[in-house]
């Protein structure tokens, strides 16, 4: 899970988790969790299969509702304003979401077009991200012809396409042979060193 925010004010939480409850059934996935993090920062979620990691980024990213509890995201209630949490955050997921049928050029022009980004505008960004995550010379090639770690580094530069101040990342590296890991890793530092932040399996956050 990952974390920063450019549109709250500095004295509030970039995100806060207020007593997160999860149940199914008799089985309670997440029970009572609470946190604040400061915009500009990083959270990692740490722990062993099963602990509620990601029940947890699902409660807080609008994927699943809360039993109890609560949980903001740039200042939006999650359950109260799932829409401006959703409009103010990016999420990449444990498994590529990228469509394989498609050029990594025709993916990011796919989902700039859902995000409403100008034809013009949208082609200038996707180069730019194309350059940034190492994939321009694989930019004309359809996305099943991809290693791993390229459609992982593809999946996270569609989630910049809108400039989320908020990120979330759940688990990137997962599946993932040692060099893609590794190079997933770079592109991660790449994004701290520009003013985004990320740290350990679970966050990278954009701050600016």
């Amino acid at each position: 899970m990952s974390v920063g925010a450019d549109t709250v004010e500095a004295m509030d939480p970039a995100i806060e988790a207020i007593d997160l409850v999860k149940r199914f059934g008799d089985h309670t996935a997440v029970d009572g969790v609470s946190f604040a993090v400061p915009p500009g920062s990083v959270l990692g979620l740490l722990g062993p299969n099963g602990a509620g990691k990601t029940t947890t980024v699902r409660m807080m990213t609008t994927l699943t509702e809360p039993t109890s509890g609560t949980a903001r995201v740039a200042g939006y209630d999650v359950r109260a304003e799932p829409d401006q949490v959703r409009r103010h955050m990016g999420l990449t997921g444990q498994v590529a979401t990228v469509d394989e049928l498609l050029t990594g050029r025709e993916n990011i022009r796919m989902i700039g077009g859902l995000y409403g980004i100008r034809r013009r505008a949208l082609e200038k960004l996707g180069d730019q991200l194309l350059q940034q995550f190492s994939l321009t010379e694989a930019a004309d090639r359809v996305v099943k012809s991809y290693s791993g770690g390229m459609r992982r580094r593809l999946d996270l530069a569609v989630s910049l396409l809108a400039s989320p101040p908020v990120l979330f990342l759940d688990e990137p590296t997962t599946g993932l042979d040692p060099r893609s890991r590794s190079e997933l890793w770079e592109v991660l530092r790449g994004l701290v060193a520009e003013g985004h932040h990320a740290a350990a399996d679970h966050a990278v956050s954009r701050r600016g």
